[in-house]
């Protein structure tokens, strides 16, 4: 049955991003759709074909294969697709088949130009590069939504003032917000209990209603820091609730702006570098989830702030190995201590073990080998204690394995190159991302390019290590587009960091690899790739964008639930993003897939 006009209105107002044309538009564009009501198996086109316009679903379920006919992509009801074509030159870089019946509404090529050409909410949603943001964090730039407290805690006006103090002495707080429902009616603050009740010797069973502050002063979560310390200043407060369309939804305190202008990394570097024990490094690193907050509110791209969360992490480590020699006296035998994971590739974020190994002279003996174990150990355990803690699979410099003279280091690469089994394979992906923190770093410099050049040159080797890498795949599934994790702790919940960042790592990894690049971080890798042309310009600039987004996504998340008070972790809940966050994910997820298979069919580009 043909769609009515008012059918498709009524459709379009429920989609992202024709929700937020403005007024009239929608009927405008409605009559430029034109229905397709295909059946299943019918080819809605091909890979190479000039596109006839964007899609979108109606209703039913659409396949989406990539150019090595793997599939990359189901999509349901108001999932858009075939604008990455649009978006290049028209061509389609997919193939798109129905699942079953379906029905799709598309938007000629033309009208969709004009589309995103005159309306910005169309051309953000559709456009997926990644916009250079501002890397200084200030109160001006900063929005209350990424300062304050999510879901503050709160008590209905009938709680005692004995039970609210309890509350927050337990939650080690200063305010506690009085709501009826969703509705913010008045704040309590300790400055109340000591001058309303103590003061006036009140009982302890008087209600909340009776000291508190009933219609506190409030701000929106569009506001900028600057607004909250101006408010404060003004009207004396301490602590500034944030409420949207009448529901409380955060709260920001004077606390919570003292923390996020004092904390820098260089603070933290400078802090590390005279600190006398592990446990005084212990101190400052524990402020290391501030400064994500502040970082990530600051707007900072996500290479910046895992780069500077990083070089907390090398500073401690370089101060360990002073304190170890100050311990331990001067080595017997030239050394170089490295990292390999997430801090060899200046990728470190809020929760981070360590990886890390030692490269020892070649005129070492058995003799000074017990010195090399000593110095480990405190550097390892000086690590753990400031929150780096030990590596499950124990890739650490303690493990005898890991700490060898060159000549072992030589031989231990040659023969993974060799012999590639899955062993070799997995400790080889390890060690290509090793990076010298401390000590004399000449010993490493022959020994990378040695095992880059022979590594790239052993072309089983490099298959070898193409199928390992695709072990991590992105997180794509029919609900919503998204696969997530099937039971356990993080059940429903998408992993960031093995099915998001991780599967980009692996490519980078493999491209740094054909071509004997030195890089060791992914950006820098993939860019690398695309300067040498190991990967194509276009190849390069649509993994770059998903990589950026899945990465700053990832950091957000954490940034978020160190906010509320929570440690940071990443897996994230899908419906915690809007409907135009989890479309870019997933078409983010979609380019790394296609990657995937292109690399695995034995082609490193993407055209």
């Amino acid at each position: 049955m043909p769609l009515t006009q008012d059918q498709i209105i009524r459709f379009l107002k429920s989609v992202h991003p024709y929700d937020a044309l403005p007024e009239g538009t929608v009927e405008e564009l409605a009559p430029l759709f034109e229905p397709w009501e295909v059946e299943q198996d019918f080819s809605v086109y091909d890979v190479g074909e000039k596109l006839p316009g964007l899609f979108l679903v109606y209703e039913g379920m659409i396949e989406v294969r990539d150019e090595n006919d793997v599939v990359v992509s189901h999509l349901g009801i108001r999932n858009s697709f075939g604008e990455r074509g649009l978006l290049r030159d028209g061509i389609a870089v997919t193939s798109a088949r129905a699942d079953e019946h379906s029905v799709v509404l598309v938007l000629p090529p033309i009208s969709f130009y004009k589309l995103i050409e005159t309306h910005d909410p169309a051309k953000k949603f559709f456009d997926r590069t990644r916009v250079e943001k501002p890397r200084e964090a200030s109160l001006a730039t900063s929005l209350v939504n990424t300062l304050m407290a999510h879901a503050p805690m709160a008590c209905p006006p009938e709680t005692s003032v004995q039970d609210a103090a309890r509350i927050m002495r337990d939650k080690r707080i200063s305010s506690l917000c009085v709501t009826e429902g969703d509705a913010l009616t008045g704040i309590l603050t300790t400055r109340d209990l000591s001058g309303k009740i103590l003061a006036e010797a009140l009982p302890v069973s008087t209600p909340v209603r009776t000291v508190m502050t009933a219609n506190p002063v409030t701000l929106a979560p569009n506001s900028i820091g600057s607004d909250v310390l101006h408010t404060m200043m003004e009207m004396k407060i301490g602590h500034v609730p944030i409420v949207e369309s009448g529901k409380l939804v955060g709260i920001v305190t004077q606390t919570d702006l003292t923390r996020f202008q004092a904390v820098s990394s260089a603070e933290l570097v400078s802090e590390i570098a005279s600190a006398k024990t592990p446990e005084e490094m212990a101190e400052v690193t524990a402020r290391i989830p501030q400064l994500l907050v502040q970082l990530v509110a600051g707007g900072n791209r996500h290479e910046v702030v895992t780069r500077l969360i990083t070089d907390i992490a090398d500073t401690a480590t370089r101060r360990l190995l002073t304190l170890a020699e100050e311990k331990l006296g001067n080595p017997p035998a030239p050394y170089l201590w490295l990292a390999c994971g997430s801090q060899g590739r200046q990728e470190q974020t809020g929760v981070s073990d360590q990886d890390n190994c030692l490269i020892l002279h070649d005129s070492v003996t058995d003799a000074d080998m017990g010195y090399f174990h000593a110095l480990a150990n405190f550097v390892c355990d000086g690590l753990d204690t400031c929150g780096y803690v030990y590596c499950p699979g124990d890739m650490m410099a303690t493990n005898p394995r890991w700490c060898q003279p060159i000549k072992v280091w030589k031989e231990y690469f040659a023969g993974w190159i060799r012999n590639p089994d899955p062993e070799a394979q997995m400790l080889a992906s390890v060690m290509f991302d090793l990076r010298p923190i401390g000590g004399h770093k000449h010993l490493f410099e022959d020994l990378q390019e040695d095992t880059l050049k022979a590594a790239s040159k052993n072309s089983i080797f490099v298959a070898h290590m193409v199928s390992n890498s695709l072990k991590h795949t992105p997180p794509l599934g029919l609900l919503r587009g998204f696969a997530t994790i099937r039971s356990g702790e993080h059940k429903n919940q998408l992993d960031m960091k093995h099915n998001g960042v991780v599967p980009i790592v692996d490519l980078a990894r493999i491209y740094a690899l054909q071509g004997s690049l030195t890089a060791v971080n992914t950006r820098a890798r993939l860019e690398e790739a695309e300067h040498k042309g190991v990967l194509s310009k276009s190849g390069a600039r649509d993994l770059l964008d998903a990589y950026d987004l899945i990465a700053e996504t990832r950091l957000m998340h954490q940034a978020d639930l160190v906010k509320d008070g929570n440690a940071p972790d990443n897996y994230l809940l899908p419906a915690e993003l809007s409907d135009f966050e989890r479309s870019h994910l997933r078409d983010a997820f979609v380019v790394v897939k296609s990657l995937q298979s292109a690399i695995g069919h034995g082609r490193g580009m993407l055209s």
